[in-house]
This record gives structure tokens, sequence and C-alpha cells, in this order.
């Protein structure tokens, strides 16, 4: 049966109304379980603004939110029930998404109409309305960082988990309260067209692929403050315990403003693998392609391909941090804290056994035909704001093991300083200049077997 062919069930027959008002959980919900019963169909959001909580697809439905249609989530805790999931990655009760795909296959969420997280209450309890309050703030001063995201619990716009052949597409995603659209142990799952912008709020990811397999993601825009597109695959014990890869993926023909760039990691614990980015723009994004990990997080990464990336204004262009960001990736319990200790803190807790087991493996990625333009990235750095000098490469390793088998070709980057490279084996470069600002060297610890680029001052090539 053709999608034209398909039952059609519009919401306002089951008493929803897109008055902006209106409460339409029930009504839009009721109208996925009779096209479910039926065998699928299309329930239609046709034009107005639908206010909603968490909804769950059915197997063989297509949600539609038509062009002048809106789906605007309700600013309430108590509209988003708790459910078991992964979250950041470790499996933990959340609340669950304002689009829950859960178990189900051949399932559509499509058209030309916008859904809407009203993200602000979200973001203003994590960090207060001026960005240095907040949940942060307490649990910052009680030396409890690598917390405070896990306990201030916010919805995600879209959740495909556990399901298979999931079709997202066409759709404009604005002010998420957290990640925008999250792709958790899936498979055959397609996400192309989508618009997510707006998107002011602390860990608000436009699209991430977790421990999912055979994935596309195509003619996308994401403009968000973290990450824009991640590959992730569980953290720490947890995400050994799970031991689920994330591979076969494919990120082609997208563009990224602010944000994150496209990221691997810091989850890397079951591994990644097999993956393709190419035809990719970014203008202002803090990184253009990232590789993020830590000590205790582990997993082989490997057989990873990027090509054809246009990247201005971006400041970090290749940024390989595998001890990234302590603060936030070691948990760890104060001595002499008296307070309650959720389940969750405990799964964070846990120690990786032994500790080799936790040193991620990053190794096999090539990296062809990128041009990078990035003096003046501060004027549109983004969210972050921030007004350190573009580097060609932000690379840091570990000394037992280094990032290893990198080939760089046909690459000019335009940058205000060389940067650095820290354990590191096995690169090659062919092809790749580096023009820099800063007559400065490139620092290097701990290189074996890595080639360097051809590096020149501005004013070098000028004079040629």
């Amino acid at each position: 049966m053709s999608d034209n062919q398909r039952s059609v069930y519009p919401v306002e027959h089951f008493g929803a109304k897109g008055d902006g008002k209106t409460v339409c959980t029930e009504a839009i919900q009721t109208a996925i379980e009779e096209a479910a019963a039926n065998g699928g169909g299309r329930v239609i959001l046709s034009s107005g603004i639908y206010l909603s909580g968490a909804l769950f697809l059915k197997s063989h439905v297509e949600l539609e939110i038509g062009e002048g249609a809106m789906l605007r989530a309700i600013v309430s805790e108590e509209a988003y029930p708790s459910i078991w999931t992964r979250v950041a990655g470790i499996e933990m009760e959340w609340h669950s998404a304002l689009l829950n795909v859960m178990g189900q296959s051949h399932v559509k969420i499509v058209g030309e109409g916008i859904v809407d997280g009203q993200g602000e209450y979200w973001w203003h309890k994590y960090w207060g309305t001026d960005r240095l309050g907040g949940m942060r703030k307490t649990y910052t001063a009680q030396g409890l960082r690598w917390a405070v995201d896990y306990d201030c619990k916010r919805p995600r716009l879209l959740l495909a988990s556990d399901s298979s052949h999931t079709a997202i597409s066409g759709l404009t995603f604005l002010r998420s309260p957290f990640w925008n659209v999250h792709i958790c142990y899936s498979d055959q799952v397609t996400v192309s067209d989508l618009r997510i912008e707006r998107n002011e709020g602390p860990s608000t990811d436009g699209i991430d692929i977790d421990s999912s397999t055979n994935v596309v993601v195509e003619r996308c825009y994401v403009d968000c403050n973290d990450d824009n597109f991640c590959i992730k695959a569980g953290r720490d014990a947890d995400g050994l315990r799970v031991n689920r890869p994330c591979e076969n993926i494919i990120i082609r023909h997208c563009e990224m403003g602010r944000g994150g760039g496209i990221t691997i990691g810091s989850e890397t614990s079951g591994g990644v693998r097999n993956v393709e980015i190419h035809d990719i723009t970014a203008h202002g994004t803090e990184n253009g392609f990232r590789l993020k990990s830590a000590r205790t997080r582990g997993g082989l990464i490997e057989n990873i391909r990027v090509r054809s990336m246009r990247m201005t204004k971006v400041r970090n262009p290749f940024s390989f941090l595998l001890n990234w960001n302590p603060s936030y990736s070691y948990a760890q319990i104060p001595e002499g804290y008296t307070g309650d200790v959720p389940e969750h803190w405990k799964t964070m807790a846990e120690q990786v056994e032994p500790p080799s087991l936790g040193i991620p493996h990053f190794r096999n990625i090539d990296i062809s035909d990128v041009t990078v333009h990035s003096l003046d990235h501060a004027d549109a750095s983004g969210l972050r704001g921030h007004a350190l000098p573009s580097k060609a490469f932000e690379v840091e390793a570990y000394p037992e093991q280094p990032i290893e088998g990198i080939r760089f070709s046909n690459i000019e980057m335009t940058v205000e300083q060389a940067g650095f490279i820290s354990h590191a084996r096995d690169w090659k470069m062919n092809q790749v200049i580096v023009r820099t600002a800063d007559p400065a060297q490139l620092e290097q610890v701990n290189c074996v077997d890595v080639e360097l680029p051809v590096f020149e001052t501005i004013k070098e090539a000028a004079a040629k």
C-alpha cells in the first residue's frame, strides 16, 4: 500500500485543537493508537499550534506535521513521564521525549511543519537566566560538576530507541530542552532535510546517533549550543557493559552553524566504526571535525572517512582531545559527602577494571579535500563567545595509546596558529598546506612517524 493510499487520521477528528491553548496530548495519542490498531496510517496535524506532552509512535504509523502546523511542547515536568533510557552514555530513568519511537518499526515522522520545545524553562533550571547560576552553579560548588547534567533531567524533542526502519524528514526543530534528535539502539534510520535552530540552551545537541547501525543523515542544517552532529557508543563501565557499537553511519550534504561541530564521542565505550562524512559546510562553528573521549571510556574507533568539508570562521578545524573535559568526564563522589546518592551516580562512579580497558583507541581515519578560512572566527563564534585563536590542530591522546593511522590529503587551512599534536603515531600528509598569522611552529609531544604539513605564514604566502 502506498503512502497516499494509507488511512488518514486527522487529529481534529479526535478532539485536538490547533489553537495554541488546548492540550492535545490525549487526542493525538488516540489517533496514533487507532491508526496502529488498523494496521497503520497517517496521523496528520494540519495548520495550527498543537500543545502536547510526550507522544509515543507505533509501528507502521506516519505522523505528519504539515506546513503551517506546529507541535509545541508543554512546559511541564509531568508531561514527560519517566522512562528507562540511555542518556549521555548511561542507562537510567529520564524524562520521555516529546516524540518517542520505542521498540517500533516502520515509523515515519515527516512534514514541513515545526516542532517547538519551548526549552527556556529547562535551560534556566540548568544554568539560571544568566548562564552562571542554576543547578550547574550549586553542583559545581559541591564538587559535583560531573553529576549535574544527569540530575537536571530535560526532555529531548525526538527519541528513536530500539527501533528499525525509522524515517524522520522535512521538519524544523526549535528550542529543545535538551538534545533535539536522539537515535539510540536502532537500525535502518534515515534523517533528512531537517532544520534545527534557535537552540541557545545547554546540551542542545542537534542530531545524536548512539550505539546504532545503518543510519543516514543528509541535507540537514543544524545550529545549536553543543555538538551539531554526534556519534556516540556509551560511557565508562555502563557503556562497556552494554558494549553496543555505532557503525555504518553516513552524514552527508549537511550544513552547520553555531555549535560543537561533527563529533565522535565522548561516549566511545562500545566502539565506533565504518563512518562516512562528506560534503559538509561549517560557518561559525566551534569545531569542524572533532574526536573526544576520556581515560575511562574505552572503545575502538576506526575506519572513519571525512571528505569534502568547507569551513569558515571555525576555531578548531581538527580537534582530537581524547582526555576531554575532566570535570565532566570523571565521576567521583566527594569524600565526606552526606547527601543522597542516586542509583545513576553509582552507575557513573563504578570503576573500569582493569584501568587499561578505559583507554580509547582511535585509528585508521582518512580526511581529504578540506578547506578552512578561520582568521576572524571570533566574529561568528556563536553562543560561547570564544576569543581564543584558531588552530589548525588541537590533538592530545595518551602516551600508552597514541592516536594512529591518520591520513590527511588535499587540505588547505588559513588559521591564526599551527596548534599542537601530542601522542600521535603514523600520520601521513599529502598536499596539506597550513597558512598561519602567527609564525610559531606546531608544538609536538611524543610524535612518532608523524608527517607534517607544509607550513607558511600568511605574509610568506602573499609574497609569492
